[in-house]
Parts: C-alpha cells; sequence; structure tokens
C-alpha cells in the first residue's frame, strides 16, 4: 500500500476523473435512453406476451369447456341415433319375421291346396282305373259265361227272376 501512496499522482487522478465523468456524462447523453428505452419496449414486451399468455390460457380454457360441451352433445347425439338405429333394426326385423311367416302361410296353405286338388286328381285316376279294370273283368266274366249255349239261357233266366214286374 506504501508504494501505491508512494506513486499517487494529483494530475493524473484529476484527468482520470474528468474522462469518468466525461465519460458518463457521454453515456448518459447518448447511450444512457436508448438502453433505459431498449429496457422499457422489452418489458412492454415481456408484459404484452404475458399478457397474451393469460389470455390465450383463458381462451384455451373457455374452448376447453366449450369442446366438453360439444363432446357432451354429440355422445348425446350418438346415443340417440344409436337408439334410433336399434328400433329401426328391432321393427326391421320384427316386420320381416311377420313377412316371412305370412309368406310360409301362404306357401303351406298353396301346399295343401295343391296337395288335395292331385289327391282328388288321383282318385278320380284310381276311380277310372278301376272302373276301367271292372269293366274289363265283367267283360271278360260275361264272354266266359256266353261262351256257352247252355249258360246264356240259364243267364237269362236267372236275370228274368230277379226282375219283377210292376
Amino acid at each position: 500500500m506504501d508504494k501505491l501512496l508512494n506513486d499517487f499522482s494529483p494530475g493524473l487522478f484529476l484527468v482520470q476523473t474528468v474522462l469518468l465523468l466525461l465519460l458518463i456524462f457521454i453515456m448518459v447523453k447518448y447511450a444512457w435512453k436508448p438502453i433505459l428505452n431498449s429496457l422499457n419496449e422489452r418489458e412492454e414486451g415481456i408484459q404484452g406476451a404475458l399478457d397474451a399468455a393469460e389470455n390465450a390460457k383463458k381462451e384455451m380454457q373457455n374452448l376447453q369447456s366449450d369442446n366438453e360441451k360439444l363432446l357432451k352433445e354429440a355422445r348425446a347425439e350418438r346415443e340417440g341415433m344409436l337408439k334410433e338405429a336399434r328400433e329401426i333394426k328391432e321393427k326391421m326385423i320384427a316386420d320381416a319375421k311377420g313377412e316371412a311367416q305370412e309368406q310360409a302361410n301362404k306357401m303351406i296353405a298353396q301346399a295343401q291346396e295343391s296337395i288335395r286338388s292331385e289327391k282328388h286328381a288321383a282318385l278320380a285316376e284310381l276311380k277310372n282305373q278301376v272302373a276301367n279294370i271292372s269293366v274289363e273283368i265283367a267283360e271278360k266274366v260275361v264272354r266266359g259265361e256266353l261262351a256257352d249255349k247252355k249258360k246264356q239261357l240259364s243267364l237269362v233266366d236267372k236275370m228274368l227272376e230277379d226282375v219283377t214286374l210292376n
């Protein structure tokens, strides 16, 4: 410290002090205001960004609540549509079952009618065949009976006895 006091020069000190004050004056005059202005602008920018972030946060909350409402409405609408679709499906199935039952009943009735008509036709054909066979048998029997003259006379006599005159 002694050496420092020994080397002290008041002129040098005065020049350095004047230079320091001049430097401070120049800084205040030319640099201080732009620095303060840039600091103020930066502070305002940061505050604006914070305000914008707060507004964005509020807007996001509003959008989120709106989304929740829309989602609930969409779910309710979806449930309604699914319920309506189920009802339509059940109605279509019931209608189809009824129509199928009706068609089945018609087909059964047609089949029964067809069976009846075929049965009547078969019975009529059977009667015709029986009649034809009976006529053929009778024809053969009569030929056999009438082949002999004695048999013819006895048959005529027998028929005459069966016939009564009124």
